[in-house]
């Protein structure tokens, strides 16, 4: 049998949880969570403050997300004084990927749109 794949963005990873746990009750073959940036990288680390001097990628130069953190940084957005002029961020950086059984497929779309989800 086929499934069929959902890709839903949210706003917080805990938007996120609370639907997977409700998506479970279905027959859903594959669930996974991540966070997505137009600056590389998939952690769901919170991000950034170089107002508090939150700079921990930039403290050790060897780890794999320094040059995420310097690209975020650097950028026009990082200061919280832009959005950066070029489209700005939609605050639906989580991505829920959901394969879920063709019979379950529309309930599970009415429970992540209810919960806020954007498909």
């Amino acid at each position: 049998m086929s499934e069929k794949s959902i890709l839903a963005y949210f706003k917080d990873p805990e938007e996120a949880e609370g639907v997977s746990r409700k998506l479970q009750a279905l027959r859903v073959s594959a669930l996974s969570i991540d966070r997505f940036s137009r600056f590389g990288g998939n952690s769901l680390e919170a991000g950034i403050n170089p107002v508090t001097g939150n700079l921990a990628s930039m403290d050790s130069m060897t780890s794999a997300s320094a040059h995420t953190g310097i690209l975020s940084a650097a950028h026009t957005s990082g200061s919280g004084m832009s959005h950066g002029g070029d489209g700005g961020p939609t605050g639906r950086n989580i991505l829920l990927t959901v394969l879920v059984d063709p019979g379950s497929y529309e309930q599970a779309v009415t429970i992540i749109e209810e919960a806020g989800g954007m498909i």
